[in-house]
């Protein structure tokens, strides 16, 4: 299915699952020993473990386009999920039950809206968080080398988090709060530039010192981001205030010899368009809602969309139910050209039961053919 879909002659539309341990933490099948996300956070020996549990789990109960049952190796990371960024910039870590952590504004209060800039950026390596993170990376590299095991397996691959980014303007909403923030870009625009351009300087520098001490190059053919708080601007305001930075980061890791990629969750469809022609967008990674026929049209066959049934939806409806509306949206001519897959919108929610997974698989394979 795979070959056939890179090599622009697809037998049928591929299923991926966006997914990571959060949606086994509350499995006690795939969780066996309760581990929450202060352990996982805290020990880099935990993240292992629990990746190679939520793994082999995965690999065993959900059917979708990849390599299933026992891998050759096992490959783990340093996971600190999506509050990386805002807890590397200074922002206090909550942990909230046993839901994914966030991280409380740094900037919210007026008096304190300058505070970034005064501290300057932090250092990519010493800064809070990212200290941990490296320390992490260190002992996951160690158990690789002390041949460690799982299921018979080696711990062979680590990555690293930090190389990639939410995107200036989530990151904003993070450190400043999405209303301070947007009020911002109405009444007081200069602040909200100064701010933008501070995180856009700060990703460069850490994904820059990160590839550099890797041995990554420096740029690639295309490269990938996202930014799902620009769900929430206008075209016009999307173009005035934040295309410069997007074009900057593009700059900085892109070659310019292929496309780019993006990941937006939310509807920021009415922004697809003109992230094509403006940043040379080839593959959209969609959230919900999506008109995935009124997509298709509007962005023509050649362009990559990934996208399917709400994270909604696939918590609150029936196997059956879910299967037709996988049929629904195969059928919407989201298939035109052969570049979408398949997969929920956007990201599996623990909620979602291992069935309604299993039905997205048969639609494919009834209603995905070409």
């Amino acid at each position: 299915v795979w070959d056939a879909y890179r090599a622009r002659r697809p037998i049928r539309v591929p299923l991926v699952l966006g997914i990571n341990v959060r949606y086994t933490m509350r499995r006690p099948e795939a969780n066996p020993t309760g581990i929450g996300f202060p352990a996982y956070f805290g020990d880099a020996r935990v993240q292992v473990r629990r990746q190679c549990e939520h793994n082999h789990w995965v690999r065993h109960w959900l059917n979708h386009d990849q390599e299933m049952g026992l891998p050759e190796a096992w490959s783990v990371g340093v996971d600190f999920q999506n509050v990386y960024e805002a807890a590397w910039l200074g922002c206090e870590l909550e942990y909230r039950g046993d839901e994914v952590p966030d991280t409380t504004p740094l900037l919210a209060d007026e008096d304190r809206k300058r505070l970034l800039f005064d501290r300057g950026l932090p250092d990519p390596f010493s800064g809070p968080l990212m200290a941990q993170g490296w320390d992490h990376y260190a002992t996951m590299r160690s158990l690789v080398d002390a041949g460690w095991e799982y299921q018979g397996r080696p711990l062979k691959h680590v990555w690293m988090t930090g190389l990639g980014t939410d995107g200036p303007v989530t990151v904003a909403c993070n450190v400043r709060g999405a209303t301070e923030f947007l009020t911002d870009l109405l009444a007081d625009p200069d602040y909200a530039q100064e701010l933008l351009t501070y995180l856009t300087d700060g990703i460069i520098a850490r994904i820059t010192a990160y590839r550099q001490h890797l041995g990554q190059p420096l740029r690639t053919a295309g490269w990938g981001f996202a930014d799902d708080s620009i769900a929430l601007l206008s075209e016009a305001q999307y173009r005035d205030f934040v295309e410069p930075h997007h074009r900057r980061l593009i700059e900085a890791f892109s070659d310019g010899t292929g496309q780019n990629s993006v990941h937006l969750c939310g509807d920021a469809t009415h922004l697809f368009g003109h992230l094509r022609d403006a940043l040379n967008i080839g593959s959209f990674d969609t959230g919900y809602p999506v008109d995935h026929g009124r997509l298709r049209a509007e962005l023509g066959p050649e362009v990559e969309i990934a996208g399917g049934p709400s994270v909604p939806f696939l918590v609150t409806h029936r196997p059956d139910e879910v299967e037709n509306e996988c049929r629904r949206i195969l059928e919407s001519g989201i298939m035109a050209g052969g570049r979408f897959m398949l997969r929920e919108g956007n990201n599996l929610p623990p909620e979602c039961p291992p069935e309604n997974v299993w039905a997205m698989a048969r639609a494919v394979r009834k209603y995905g053919r070409y």
